[in-house]
């Protein structure tokens, strides 16, 4: 059906010819960096100042040879649009500032996405390895816990990615610090893993551990009854009596919780890709944009005014799991949680 443009009556493969040539002056002309800073951070969640400084840390894996090419400041804004509104694509490549059509913006994703993982991921992400690093935390490190991100079901092995929720997922396993800053993220594991599976097959089990071996005794991790009692990190008791010291140690060990509780809800809140109601890749690319969130979301915490909505405390999805199959407790464990009551809360 024919429409009139300019005093002209065009057929359908005019319009289709006319809005292309639309989008390409709309891409070139329109700067969303002339917008305020408030309405920059409404569409793409970081400061201007943080997203330049981004566009220009992967200039050089996102310029393209091509005259015709997206130039690196695009690609990332767009890529941005898509994490933070977590919308399928057609609808972000129609948001004001960017104007393009669903196959760009997909290229865009997956080359922004990369490039995030590739230079900035393991810059912004890190867990205090060595010695000098997890003593300076002065006995607790973080909180540990994971979420799922749901995901497109893959065609292989597809019953491993239904979690106890129904759905397909990447079950996510985080460790924050207590001022929500990520230390760790391993974004591998299919949603029917259990959290504890998760934890013992990770690097940084085996890091704390060795720690342990070598003498390194004060340096803990807190998580809930998902998982198992360790010498390095800490769980609560069950069933404990009201005003007694192991009723005192569980609410401290809950408090210090928190972050990690609070760190899901910011985080999905923020970038909305990673929320239930969206639907992200398939399990490998799924756990990259994990990864470029994740890390996204460090860089934010360097600027001075965060866009976090704190008023998102809980992640609905996280349970406080009691008499799951983190196991029975080493003995060595016991006296090390057994310490830290006598020590900390016996009044």
């Amino acid at each position: 059906m024919a429409f009139e443009y300019i005093g002209l009556h065009l057929s359908r493969n005019e319009q289709l010819n006319m809005l292309t040539v639309d989008r390409r002056r709309l891409r070139e002309v329109d700067d969303p960096f002339d917008l305020t800073s408030t309405e920059f951070r409404k569409l793409y969640r970081l400061s201007p100042g943080i997203a330049k400084d981004i566009v220009s840390q992967l200039n050089i894996q996102l310029k393209g040879s091509r005259i015709t090419a997206l130039s690196p400041d695009k690609q990332v804004l767009a890529a941005l649009r898509f994490y933070a509104t977590g919308c399928y694509q057609r609808p972000v490549g129609e948001q004001w500032g960017i104007s393009m059509s669903q196959t760009p913006i997909s290229r865009c994703v997956h080359r922004v996405t990369d490039a995030i993982n590739n230079s900035l991921f393991f810059n912004h992400i890190k867990f205090p390895m060595t010695q000098i690093e997890r003593q300076a935390a002065k006995g607790t490190i973080g909180a540990i816990d994971c979420t799922h991100v749901s995901i497109l079901g893959p065609k292989d092995n597809e019953s491993n990615y239904v979690n106890h929720h129904g759905y397909h997922s990447i079950n996510v396993q985080m460790i924050c610090d207590p001022h929500l800053r990520i230390l760790n993220v391993n974004a591998k594991f299919p949603g029917a893993r259990h959290d504890s599976f998760i934890w013992t097959s990770s690097a940084v089990h085996r890091v704390l551990q060795r720690s342990y071996e070598t003498g390194n005794l004060n340096t803990f991790l807190i998580g809930d009854s998902g998982y198992p009692l360790e010498p390095w990190l800490m769980t609560p008791l069950p069933n404990e009596t009201e005003g007694t010291p192991k009723f005192r140690y569980n609410e401290a060990l809950c408090k210090a919780r928190n972050p990690i509780e609070r760190l899901f809800g910011v985080l999905k809140s923020t970038w909305r890709c990673l929320s239930r109601q969206r639907v992200l890749y398939k399990p490998s690319f799924a756990g990259k944009i994990v990864n470029a969130c994740a890390t996204l979301h460090n860089i934010q915490l360097s600027d001075q005014t965060p866009d976090f909505d704190d008023r998102i405390v809980y992640d609905p999805e996280i349970q406080i799991q009691v008499g799951s199959d983190a196991g029975v407790p080493s003995s060595i464990a016991k006296r090390v949680q057994q310490r830290i009551i006598a020590n900390f809360f016996y009044k």
